[in-house]
């Protein structure tokens, strides 16, 4: 659990508790070790237990290690309020297995310190959004007291019954901020939400993405059960698990689901739990059941909104902005995105109010395509701004993330085998993007995980459309240089986001061959549907097929169809023998060749194969049940023509042999 943040504002000078002092001391080691001072520090300042000129003498220590030494040398020194926010620091940060060793020293807090020296937030609030996904506040926030009450008013209205809160409007209007800013209450969580918030970003998906997404959301809500299960091989399972952890295991807790754009997407939730969703149509819940309740969020800010926004980024009063400040804001068409673009600029170059208000008035830039769902006249003049002034590398790795996928964090691990490089020097080059407002970074974790807003991933594209064919190729390019003829194993942090996403780089590389190897690689087919199942596969040989099948159909075929017809034994544990599963289909099926070689390459395995399946009528419509578990033993009858066997699934079964073709 996380512990109070120290109070705020008090000069006494107390020492900090003899045991806490120990438990720093004996940890010491491996603290200096794993952490980088970098966002512990940035919380341990906004508690008010940490100086500027106490952050400027860890930053000019040489190394990682160094810097945490001399950090925890300047805790040391401090109170227990100072150890309160470094532990509360290493949780936030994702530093949970070290925060775990210094929890024992945790010094006692006095029963009237309840909230936050920074927004009065309690820690029972922080530990409910953390644990629940709940993005954190913008570095630059603007409060909208209005709609957040509104917001907060709608959640009191569902009391104790299921039903959906629908926060509607146009994109960047700034729906998610605010929908978060209203989970900010300690009495709605404690009275209304007992069971916790969990926030899932859903975007624009198919039915695949839709189930990866629910897998994701079933794991995490699984993560402290004692037996982990496998995860649900479609949607209607994954459905049902939901049903069932929401019912047993969170009861009286919110759902949040982010960016709704399918209706029948929701059907997917509909759970008789409580549900809030953003989207930007107001007619999303139309397909679902239960008592409705809406918050429109207007299209755009406030004048005076905006020109606090700017006021904040430039850390000057609103009375003291310069006149181009109005039109400025008066041309981001009321944006909280473009409004922060600007002010992100601005705040690095404060003397080219007139030079970027001249910018957009003129309208030097390529618009969005017309055919883009969104509708911001001022979008893309602010995108090409802020991209304009980054160094000239810092343009071509920023070009580099116009093939990301949508909707998709992206670990730090893959753009370092894009880039070629360390994880320090990739994770620099991140937070220039970050600082200026150009990409987004979710730290929940040691490990960083990056994305772009739908918006500035639509600039992108369409500014670097000619190019696209060539990024994707070199990401690929750079995926076979790292694994060279391995795969990635479940324990490597991208391994997800290869499977999930290397087909679709080939295939806007038009990397033709390539796709068709990894395709149809029963390889990749094993390693892939133990890790999720058969139906993602099945999508992509529908949505690359135009690529697959430019000799001829027929490979791309049999491939869907052994996994259509084996999914039931695709998601039974143990994993089944996909090399005998594929001997069982017919002999002019690519699945069979292949798996055919693989077998004769295999020393010191025993595999079966049919020698009358020609005699079959319809092969496709005949069920194999193997052994579903060990095999206990195996005989050969006195005429040497039948094998019989028996194994711990109690089942004895019996094969006719035949000679070898």
């Amino acid at each position: 659990m996380f512990y109070p943040a120290p109070e705020g504002g008090s000069n006494r000078k107390r020492n900090m508790d003899v045991k806490s002092r120990n438990y720093l001391l004996m940890n010491r080691q491996a603290l200096e070790k794993d952490i980088k001072t970098s966002y512990i520090m940035d919380r341990m300042i906004s508690d008010e237990v940490l100086t500027l000129q106490e952050e400027e003498r860890v930053k000019q220590q040489n190394t990682q290690k160094e810097r945490a030494a001399m950090l925890i040398n300047i805790i040391l020194t401090k109170d227990n309020n100072s150890y309160r926010s470094f532990y509360n620091a290493l949780l936030h940060e994702g530093y949970r297995d070290l925060a775990a060793l210094l929890q024992d020293g945790i010094p006692a807090v006095s029963s009237g310190n309840r909230k936050s020296s920074m927004d009065g937030m309690t820690s029972y609030v922080k530990t409910v959004l953390c644990e629940g996904g709940v993005p954190q506040r913008p570095v630059v926030f603007v409060t909208r007291p209005k709609l957040v009450d509104a917001i907060k008013k709608k959640l009191y209205c569902l009391g104790s019954d299921p039903g959906w809160v629908t926060v509607y409007g146009m994109a960047g209007c700034g729906k998610t901020v605010l929908t978060a800013e209203a989970l900010r209450d300690h009495q709605l969580l404690e009275d209304y939400f007992p069971g916790g918030v969990h926030w899932i970003s859903v975007g624009k998906q198919d039915k695949a993405g839709l189930l990866i997404k629910l897998q994701n959301l079933c794991s995490r809500l699984e993560h402290d059960l004692t037996l982990s299960q496998r995860s649900p091989l479609n949607i209607e399972e994954a459905k049902d698990r939901l049903r069932l952890l929401m019912l047993r295991k969170y009861p009286r807790s919110l759902l949040v689901l982010d960016d709704i754009w399918d209706s029948w997407v929701l059907k997917a939730f509909d759970n008789q739990c409580q549900v809030l969703i953003t989207s930007r149509d107001r007619s999303v819940t139309d397909a679902v059941a239960g008592n409705k309740f809406e918050v429109h969020v207007e299209s755009g800010l406030a004048h005076e909104k905006g020109l606090e926004i700017l006021s904040l980024f430039v850390n000057m009063k609103i009375s003291e902005l310069p006149e181009q400040a109005n039109s400025l804001v008066r041309e981001c068409k009321g944006s909280p995105l473009v409004i922060s673009l600007i002010g992100a600029l601005l705040r690095d170059f404060p003397s080219r109010w007139e030079y970027y208000l001249r910018q957009l008035q003129n309208k030097q830039f390529k618009r969005i395509r017309k055919s883009s769902s969104y509708d911001y006249e001022a979008l893309d003049e602010a995108m090409s701004i802020s991209v304009e002034q980054l160094n000239d590398n810092y343009k071509d790795y920023y070009r580099d993330l116009s093939i990301l996928p949508k909707d998709v964090k992206v670990p730090t691990k893959v753009l370092c085998i894009l880039w070629d490089m360390e994880t320090e020097e990739v994770e620099d080059i991140l937070q220039e993007f970050v600082n200026k407002s150009l990409l987004f970074c979710d730290r929940n974790g040691k490990s960083f995980h990056y994305y772009l807003h739908d918006l500035q991933l639509d600039f992108l594209t369409e500014k670097n459309r000619n190019q696209l064919q060539e990024l994707h190729r070199n990401i690929v390019n750079q995926y076979k240089k790292y694994y060279k003829l391995k795969m990635p194993v479940p324990s490597q942090e991208d391994c997800m986001y290869w499977y999930n996403f290397l087909a679709y780089h080939m295939a806007g590389a038009n990397m033709q061959q390539e796709l068709r190897d990894l395709m149809f690689s029963l390889d990749w087919i094993k390693a892939k549907t133990e890790l999720v199942g058969p139906a993602h596969l099945i999508h992509e040989y529908v949505e690359y097929s135009s690529i697959l099948d430019q000799k001829d159909s027929t490979v791309r075929e049999n491939f869907q169809e052994f996994l259509s017809l084996n999914g039931h034994l695709l998601g039974r544990q143990p994993f089944p023998d996909i090399i005998q599963l594929g001997l069982c289909q017919p002999e002019t099926s690519e699945v069979y060749q292949q798996a055919k070689l693989h077998a004769q390459r295999e020393t010191g395995t025993f595999y079966l194969e049919w020698m009358n399946k020609k005699s079959l009528k319809n092969l496709y419509r005949l069920v194999v049940r193997p052994h579903r578990d060990a095999v206990y033993h195996a005989c050969f009858s006195k005429d040497r023509q039948r094998i019989a066997s028996c194994g711990a699934d109690k089942t004895l079964q019996k094969y006719i042999c035949g000679e070898n073709p």
